[in-house]
């Protein structure tokens, strides 16, 4: 039996896609089972057609990869297709897929052809490793692709897809100013510690949702990861796949931290483990946060590239990679504080940016010497920069984020914790589980 498909923003945004009047290929990119295939899948039910095409395990018989070498044009390679398919090709009828694209290069050149030769036709493309052949192509089709990225759920996609569409909804209209009732905030948090631990990769809230034990979960999750090292070889012959782990171990276990390269590998220099982890961010498997000076608008501008964090990409896979004891979510406290507590806010800030323009995230921390200030996240909202402070203080007593407001004078910041809505002065507290509309 097929799993049940959970419902996910990103079907939105490709229904409008498909009404689009001046519509461009669409190339999703994602992590490898963040669920690119089973959207598009689902959105291809609004068709008449549909063909797919997956580069990596293609059906030998339509010999595509042959197509692609000919040098045919998208209506030649459409006529070919429908005819190998045994499936008609016909503009606003049809849904093109092509698969992990990434696998076939003369496909992925000719995705740009489709905009100014045949933009009738709904195109879509994908890849799991999508970034390791654009990496190579930086002016890949300028002005002719739309790209799209997608992440695990979100923590309200996750709502969804546990059928509490009730707390859903309430985070769409959250306010500082508005705490919600005690028991309402009771059940947001106990959500969110489901969540966090369970992560939001699809298998695995697939498993949970469909009322799944969590040592199902926990199985799951372990398939992920061993998914993750199958893919390894697969990134680049200088980086070794053990070399990979290794890194890849070391970014979560300093997760929360700025990264130390010194202790990401005992048996490999500097320049392999930044290649290791130039790699793994292509793969989407990790995420940077940079620090940044928060002096002025963009902030990018006051970037300080030497200085970074990185996040795994799901918080489920960094709880069962670091194996805590089992017990019921519930009883694990530590799954909202701490490092748990501020990768699950950068993740959510990612997610909650447009799909088409994503957020990079940065972090402040004082460079003075002796200095133990930082604000855990820095984003800007509208014309404003805004803080986002996970700790209260630090070890000496003074709090990080007063002294971000006093130095850079913003209008306010924000403090994330499991505390209920709240505004004292200049600092507006969210709860964790509303991490999401803090950029928005």
């Amino acid at each position: 039996m097929c799993a049940k498909y959970l419902k996910r923003d990103i079907d939105n945004v490709l229904s409008e896609w498909k009404r689009t009047v001046n519509r461009k290929p669409l190339l999703l990119h994602g992590a490898r089972q963040v669920g690119k295939t089973s959207a598009i899948r689902e959105f291809a039910k609004q068709f008449d057609y549909f063909i797919e095409i997956n580069f990596e395990t293609e059906d030998r018989e339509l010999n595509v990869r042959g197509l692609f070498k000919r040098g045919l044009t998208p209506r030649q390679m459409c006529d070919e297709l429908a005819r190998a398919a045994r499936t008609p090709v016909a503009a606003g009828q049809t849904l093109l897929f092509f698969d992990e694209i990434q696998a076939c290069l003369p496909a992925l050149s000719l995705l740009t052809c489709f905009y100014s030769e045949y933009p009738e036709l709904h195109v879509i493309a994908a890849g799991s490793l999508l970034s390791f052949a654009l990496h190579e192509l930086p002016l890949f089709g300028l002005g002719c692709i739309h790209s799209q990225y997608l992440y695990p759920l979100s923590f309200e996609e996750y709502l969804r897809a546990v059928e509490d569409d009730r707390l859903a909804d309430g985070l769409r209209e959250v306010s500082p100013e508005k705490p919600f009732p005690d028991d309402l905030h009771s059940r947001y948090i106990r959500r969110l510690t489901h969540f966090i631990l369970a992560g939001g990769m699809p298998s695995v809230v697939a498993v949970y949702a469909g009322g799944g034990s969590w040592a199902e979960c926990r199985q799951a999750l372990d398939n992920l990861i061993l998914a993750f090292y199958g893919d390894f070889p697969k990134y680049k012959h200088r980086a070794l796949a053990p070399r990979l782990r290794e890194v890849f171990a070391s970014v979560i276990h300093q997760t929360g931290n700025k990264f130390n390269y010194s202790m990401a590998s005992r048996g490999s220099n500097y320049p392999q483990i930044k290649e290791c982890i130039k790699l793994l961010e292509l793969a989407e498997l990790i995420y940077p946060a940079v620090h940044t000076s928060a002096d002025t608008f963009p902030l990018a501008a006051g970037v300080n590239a030497k200085f970074r964090k990185y996040s795994v990409l799901d918080t489920g896979i960094y709880h069962r990679f670091l194996r805590p004891e089992p017990a019921a979510p519930e009883e694990q406290e530590h799954l909202l504080q701490g490092a748990s507590a501020e990768l699950f806010v950068g993740l959510e800030l990612l997610k909650a940016a447009p799909g088409d323009r994503p957020a990079p995230l940065y972090y402040w921390q004082d460079e003075k010497p002796g200095s133990q200030a930082e604000v855990e996240y820095v984003v800007q909202r509208r014309t404003d920069i805004v803080p986002v402070a996970l700790k209260s203080e630090t070890r000496d007593g003074r709090s990080s984020l007063i002294q971000f407001l006093s130095e850079k004078r913003c209008t306010y910041g924000v403090r994330c914790s499991t505390e209920n809505f709240g505004v004292h002065r200049h600092v507006k507290n969210y709860p964790l589980y509303a991490a999401a509309q803090i950029g928005k």
